[in-house]
């Protein structure tokens, strides 16, 4: 079997955010339930677009959405109530007209407590899947790698 090559990342424009685990997202035993990483993944993705100037409000400008087509989410580590994480987020440099983000979360510790991957895709104003990347967003590739 042929193995999958490793995706290749904008590696500058890795983000990274700290977060507090708050009691709502927990399960009775007070470690995150898991459907609560996924919300993580979202504070990673907004993070990325607020810091990098491709937030969802830069791409609705544009008159696009991106609708998650694909996640992956992968467990490790608990994290509990009360602790700090950290997400980071980064940016695949996709050759087809998607956005795909991977995610790593991290304890207190700087441990890996969960990855993960999100894929989106651009759809216009008319409901219609864009199968090259809209004018906007190859101006915006073109504007962070230099």
């Amino acid at each position: 079997m042929k193995r999958k090559e490793p995706y290749k990342i904008f590696e500058q424009l890795t983000v990274s955010y700290d977060f507090r685990v708050r009691f709502n997202e927990t399960d009775p035993l007070g470690i995150v339930w898991h459907g609560n990483y996924i919300k993580y993944f979202e504070d990673g993705r907004e993070a990325f677009g607020r810091k990098h100037g491709i937030s969802y409000l830069d791409v609705q400008a544009a008159g696009y959405t991106t609708p998650i087509v694909r996640t992956v989410c992968e467990h490790k580590l608990p994290l509990r109530y009360g602790e700090t994480g950290r997400v980071e987020t980064s940016l695949v440099d996709s050759p087809a007209a998607k956005m795909i983000f991977l995610f790593t979360i991290f304890n207190s510790r700087n441990e890996v407590v969960c990855t993960g991957e999100t894929t989106q895709v651009f759809v216009d104003a008319g409901g219609e899947l864009s199968l090259t990347y809209p004018e906007f967003f190859q101006e915006w590739r073109r504007k962070v790698q230099g």
